[in-house]
């Protein structure tokens, strides 16, 4: 271990001993932001960033079971990136399928897809049919794999699945609109059922959502990290989760 290391390491204990433990985030949204720009930087392929990039995932996950967080949300795939050139799209969907296959397997976490499954390739599909299927139940962090995953998408996919719900039991369209509520909605989210994200870390240096989670994180810190996500540290885990306990959330109050 060189100097730098030993620093770096001693850095990350005691911020780690100042942290706050009572005010850990239970639902951590993360736009893994930066992995082709760290590959240029680095004189690697874009291929070789994804890669890192999903290689930093288990790491993540493994400093979040070392606190009280229960949900964590990871946006892998967008809808926009469906529309990249088959050269680059093809291997990072692999990356991704192989990156859930291992979560699933690893045995620490549950697993559930949120993303518009349809729009995916069959492989994919399967691979995410499968992981919940084997990882669904298990104990330990839920990891929401957003895949092919828009936030007016999921909105708009939120309300359909409403309307058809309340048409089959022979609501009119009148009665659903005049009795309408935000939790109507919310039960028909990818996420229904579990608690909006109380910080969300976009690496990369973006100061922007880009559609992520747009309806759960009315009320969500944010936290806005320089470094490209294959080059996220604990120490920039724990930067966060100090600075998220260090606000105070009035929810409008």
């Amino acid at each position: 271990m060189n100097l730098r290391d030993l620093v770096y390491k001693l850095y990350a204990r005691r911020v780690e001993y100042r942290l706050d433990h009572t005010q850990v985030p239970k639902h951590i949204g993360v736009i893994l932001d930066g992995n082709r720009r760290w590959a240029r930087a680095s004189g690697g392929t874009t291929e070789q960033g994804h890669q890192a990039g999903a290689d930093k995932i288990q790491e993540m996950l493994g400093w979040c079971s070392e606190t009280d967080v229960q949900v964590v949300t990871l946006w892998m795939l967008s809808t926009d990136n469906l529309t990249r050139p088959d050269s680059e799209l093809l291997p990072l969907v692999g990356i991704i399928e192989d990156t859930v296959r291992d979560l699933a397997a690893d045995g620490r976490w549950r697993v559930h897809h949120v993303g518009q499954l349809d729009q995916l390739p069959h492989s994919t599909q399967q691979v995410l049919k499968e992981a919940e299927q084997k990882a669904g139940e298990n104990d330990g962090i839920l990891v929401n794999v957003a895949v092919g995953y828009g936030g007016r998408q999921e909105i708009t996919d939120a309300v359909r699945s409403l309307l058809l719900e309340r048409a089959a039991r022979g609501v009119s369209l009148d009665d659903c609109a005049e009795h309408l509520t935000v939790e109507d909605i919310s039960e028909h989210l990818y996420t229904r059922g579990q608690p909006d994200p109380d910080l969300i870390i976009r690496t990369s240096g973006e100061q922007r959502l880009s559609g992520f989670m747009l309806w759960q994180s009315a009320h969500s810190e944010y936290y806005f990290c320089e470094v490209f996500w294959p080059g996220f540290r604990k120490v920039d885990f724990l930067r966060a989760l100090r600075d998220y306990a260090a606000r105070h959330r009035r929810y409008g109050g």
